[in-house]
């Protein structure tokens, strides 16, 4: 819901920074890679009950999530990067619930897992949508420019960033947090869905 309002005012530094690290002859796969490895050491950080400190090398995984995109664009976009983009972006949100499941599994195990499926569920809908997009060629730069079709919802990547910076500051409150947040990722879903069967029903 928010990314398309955000993409006008962060896109322009973006795009100047990753000008000049394709200056460096690195990579937006390399970028890509680098804002995994630092969501792998957020989520070992929380493991280890310091979800505070996980916020430093979450935040720097997001930036990367954003820099590769804009190195891409300085250089030269492939349909690989794209894809490994997406699937980096899909563990890392799985990597994060999971995380705070395994720190404290009495606590947090049954709304992460909840937390975790309306994940899944969300992506599918997403995916599946792409696919049908591209299928009947349809195309959108609301999210920026994409190798795949980004499909608004109420939960974005903006909301879902948001969403985990506040687990980890206030993470004595994972469970209700991640039952509601669950639940609008349904919604989310569902309405998606419900769309498609407007558009892509003939």
């Amino acid at each position: 819901m928010l990314d398309s309002r955000l993409r006008p005012l962060i896109d322009p530094a973006l795009n100047r920074m990753g000008q000049r690290i394709a200056e460096r002859n690195i990579s937006a796969n390399a970028i890509t890679l680098t804002g995994l490895g630092f969501g792998f050491l957020a989520a070992m950080v929380i493991w280890l009950g310091l979800p505070i400190w996980a916020l430093i090398p979450l935040l720097a995984s997001r930036l990367a999530d954003g820099l590769d995109g804009a190195v891409a664009r300085a250089t030269q976009k492939t349909d690989f990067g794209g894809y490994l983009d997406i699937a980096a972006d899909f563990l890392f949100y799985g990597m994060v619930p999971l995380a705070f499941v395994l720190a404290d599994p009495s606590a947090n195990g049954a709304a992460g897992a909840f937390l975790l499926v309306s994940f899944y569920f969300n992506g599918t809908s997403f995916l599946g949508y792409a696919i049908l997009a591209q299928k009947r060629g349809h195309q959108t730069t609301d999210q920026g420019e994409k190798s795949l079709y980004y499909s608004n919802g109420i939960l974005e990547g903006t909301e879902t960033i948001v969403f985990f910076v506040l687990l980890c500051l206030f993470s004595t409150y994972f469970s209700p947090m991640a039952w509601v947040f669950g639940v609008l990722c349904f919604l989310t879903a569902g309405l998606r869905i419900y769309a498609a069967s407007h558009i892509y029903s003939k």
